[in-house]
């Protein structure tokens, strides 16, 4: 190992549609990043977006093979670019959440026993038993779902277990429909990996387990204790827990690299394989979340991610445990109206211009002077009702409000959704809370003033381009010393920081505490006339 070049790491994220990687040195700044797009560069897979959309409209895979010369692929090109593999002390990786791989009977023999010669595609073909993986776009297993909620109960009891009602994409419920209509494929596997613990396997030349983090994304693991939950697996397929292997902490050492890429490419023999784990939770290791801080993706939906102490798992959204601390958890909740309805209200109100947008914010006095709106342009997700909604300060629906009321109580409505539901989930603000926001309305200053004051906490900036691979890069770092007890935040104090862009205005707090207790109600009170 060339020591004198220094140490690097590697982080590997195997996404929708397409293979990433990056290496950061061991001072964490970032010298090598690489990809391979699936569509374009693996043309013979016939995937659009990396997926195959079937016939029904509701089943969705990826070749798995597709996946594995893709890793051949940017191997290759990392070596073609002149990287030097011998000086990677450790590498990670993470994978789109819930996928599924099913390994045939007898592959892990293969995986022992790899020939450097040749290719990794060429060597694993005919080692899936099923050629194209379920992936989390796939919505075809709606029986599967209320047949695992009845078996626990009612929805609530499997997200107080696994930290999630049953969703169609979620692997359990995958796992349940190929037991069901290919009981011969299912009993042919020998072992079901999750798309993060499958490209584990191959760097370890072994079957790597599934990490809590990701194994919380499968509606199987009760997030408590960390194993796998008998009455879920009974209610999926039998002989199911010896398929999946026990679960290990995110931040486990799972072993050496394998001799094939020693050989192949230049690895050090004592490289070390970190847990992989999925793309969401290597975001939040990428964006460095802490305690208290919360991470709000401003995108085409809305995502909040959170860090939890003490989580209350709801019907809505989800509870994972946290990938660089085993003794939290992560939420992650998806607002499904997001820039699509703030473009549609800034032609509307704005003229079409974010700046007339921005000088509204600004002219609106915080609070709206009480006025209230709930733009659900499409099925909302969180929660699932549809339908504008404006309120006056009294709570009276009111038929419409100003240009520049209207475009103050789209962006309040949205935050303080976004706080309610984060609440609900056991989020609390703490001394130190930051937000940090990324996505396209992240550039808005006055957006971003909002969230701010909103939250009661200053805001900062990110840049998330890479963020899922990058956080498997620190992962890798981590990895090497978190069983010494070294905390992921020391391990990573040398990254980049976060840029503030806004902090509270002076009295926000109080006029907000109120506006959250009434939106809390109005949002209930429309979710209980949509269900009549």
């Amino acid at each position: 190992m060339a020591a004198s070049r220094g140490s690097c790491y590697l982080g590997f994220d195997f996404s929708t549609q397409q293979l990433k990687v990056v290496a950061i040195h061991e001072d964490l700044d970032l010298i090598h990043q690489n990809n391979v797009q699936f569509d374009s560069e693996l043309k013979e897979f016939r995937t659009q977006g990396g997926v195959h959309i079937h016939a029904d409209g509701l089943t969705v895979t990826s070749p798995v093979l597709m996946w594995v010369k893709a890793l051949d692929m940017i191997l290759d090109k990392m070596k073609a670019a002149g990287f030097d593999f011998s000086c990677v002390r450790a590498l990670s990786g993470s994978g789109q959440q819930h996928g599924s791989v099913y390994w045939k009977k007898e592959a892990c023999q293969v995986l022992s026993r790899l020939d450097p010669e040749k290719p990794l595609h060429k060597l694993l073909q005919g080692q899936f038993a099923v050629e194209d993986s379920p992936i989390w776009m796939d919505s075809s297993t709606s029986a599967q779902c209320s047949n695992l909620e009845k078996a626990v109960g009612c929805a609530q009891t499997l997200a107080d277990i696994t930290g999630s009602r049953a969703y169609e994409r979620f692997t359990g419920n995958q796992v349940a429909k190929i037991h069901q209509s290919k009981p011969d494929v299912y009993s042919e596997t020998e072992r079901i990996s999750l798309v993060s613990s499958f490209a584990a396997s191959i760097f370890l030349g072994d079957h790597a387990p599934v990490d809590y983090s990701d194994g919380s994304g499968m509606n199987l693991m009760d997030i408590f204790s960390k194993q796998w939950s008998l009455p879920c697996l009974q209610a999926t397929a039998p002989g199911l827990q010896a398929k999946l292997g026990a679960p290990v902490p995110s931040t486990a050492v799972l072993g050496d690299v394998s001799s094939y890429f020693v050989k192949r490419y230049g690895f050090p023999m004592d490289c070390k394989v970190v847990a992989f784990t999925g793309d969401n939770p290597a975001s939040l290791a990428g964006m460095r979340l802490q305690e208290g801080d919360v991470a709000v993706s401003l995108g085409t939906s809305d995502t909040v991610f959170l860090w939890i102490k003490e989580p209350n798992p709801t019907i809505e959204g989800h509870i994972f445990c946290n990938p660089v601390d085993c003794q939290s958890y992560m939420a992650l909740i998806c607002f499904k109206n997001g820039s699509l309805t703030r473009e549609r209200i800034r032609n509307a109100c704005a003229g079409g211009s974010w700046d007339v947008f921005s000088r509204s914010l600004r002219s609106t006095p915080v609070g709206n002077h009480g006025s209230l709106g709930i733009y659900f342009d499409a099925m909302e997700i969180t929660p699932p009702a549809v339908g504008i909604y404006r309120f006056n300060k009294e709570d009276q629906t009111v038929e419409g409000f100003s240009d520049e009321e209207e475009i103050r109580a789209l962006v309040e409505g949205q935050f303080l959704a976004k706080r309610v539901h984060a609440e609900k989930l056991g989020y609390k603000i703490i001394p130190g809370t930051r937000v940090l926001a990324t996505g396209g309305a992240s550039s808005n200053v006055d957006i971003l003033q909002v969230l701010s004051d909103v939250f009661n906490a200053p805001v900062y900036t990110i840049d998330v381009a890479n963020s899922a691979c990058l956080g498997c890069a620190y992962r890798a770092l981590h990895g090497l010393v978190a069983e010494a007890g070294v905390a992921f935040q020391e391990a990573v104090r040398n990254a980049p920081e976060p840029q503030l862009a806004v902090t509270p205005t002076p009295g926000a707090e109080k006029v907000y505490e109120s506006l959250l207790r009434r939106y809390a109600v109005l949002e209930e009170k429309i979710l209980r006339e949509t269900k009549q």
